[in-house]
């Protein structure tokens, strides 16, 4: 009986964890496809010197770490600028290679 009721309690305690975790993917996945672009008049996006457009083809937003967007979209979410889409083809002075 006793593991049966440690089963239960470990299985509640999972579950207590995950299901809110999930909620909060999901909802970040619905989320993203109803950001706002990010402007180049925004006050973040001035004081990083973000473009659209990066003159250096090997530092974009595609290719850097802060960049969650899909690999094959031309706009995508990233960390430096939270609810709002930055160009595939933009940069920002926080660019960081992404790893692999």
């Amino acid at each position: 009986m006793k593991k049966t009721r440690r089963s239960l309690l470990h299985a509640f305690g999972a579950a207590a964890i995950i299901v809110p975790a999930s909620g909060l993917f999901l909802s970040r996945i619905a989320f993203t496809a109803d950001m706002p672009k990010l402007t180049i008049d925004d006050p973040t996006a001035k004081s990083l010197d973000y473009t659209h457009e990066s003159t250096d083809a090997s530092k974009r937003c595609a290719g850097c770490q802060f960049y969650t967007g899909a690999s094959d979209s031309a706009w995508g979410a990233c960390v430096i600028f939270p609810e709002k889409l930055v160009s595939a083809e933009g940069l920002c002075n926080s660019w960081f290679m992404r790893a692999g």
